[in-house]
């Protein structure tokens, strides 16, 4: 199998491990292939956008979602290291404002299935790190939320990079509400 998959405590949200061939010269991987992903996780997805951002150590990008449109999201970091984290929005759900979180390097080639229904974020540790995540519907900027990264009701424990008291947020991120006053699914 060229996956091994590993539910997280939010047993939707999976780390995906694929299987690196590496040698002397360097390594190949497949970062996704739609008849194993469905064979190793029984979800038979189609993406239809492929994002890629850059950001420096610090930066705190999240916790997104799409109220309408809601976007499936498969992870991963082709430079550098990120903390990832998926927050379950769904009010009838057992998990819900429950969160989950790995670690997602170039070096460990870890992803991350973020399923619809659940907010996203990322924080970088490294210099800088280059993310690239699949979606399974469109970005649409009217139904983007915002959940706030640091509501103490949800108690995500970031791990700042040393040096930082706080991350770097953009405005749409330091404006972001609390679970209590989000719009959930």
């Amino acid at each position: 199998m060229p996956y091994t998959i590993t539910p997280t405590n939010l047993p939707e949200v999976l780390i995906v491990q694929p299987k690196v061939f590496g040698d002397a010269r360097g390594f190949f991987y497949e970062s996704f292939n739609a008849r194993d992903f469905e064979s190793a996780t029984g979800l038979k997805v189609e993406f239809v956008q492929d994002n890629h951002s850059l950001s420096s150590q610090g930066v705190l990008r999240g916790l997104h979602y799409q109220i309408q449109h809601a976007q499936g999201k498969l992870v991963r970091v082709v430079t550098g290291e990120v903390f990832d984290i998926a927050v379950d929005m769904r009010k009838n759900s057992a998990t819900f404002g429950q969160w989950a979180g790995c670690h997602l390097s170039a070096e460990n080639a870890t992803q991350l299935w973020v399923p619809p229904g659940f907010a996203h974020g990322f924080l970088v540790l490294s210099k800088t790190a280059e993310f690239l995540y699949k979606t399974t519907d469109y970005w649409y900027p009217e139904h983007e939320r915002s959940l706030l990264w640091n509501d103490p009701a949800l108690g995500i424990e970031w791990p700042l990079p040393e040096g930082f008291a706080v991350p770097l947020l953009a405005a749409k991120d330091a404006a972001a509400l609390p679970l209590s006053q989000a719009e959930t699914f």
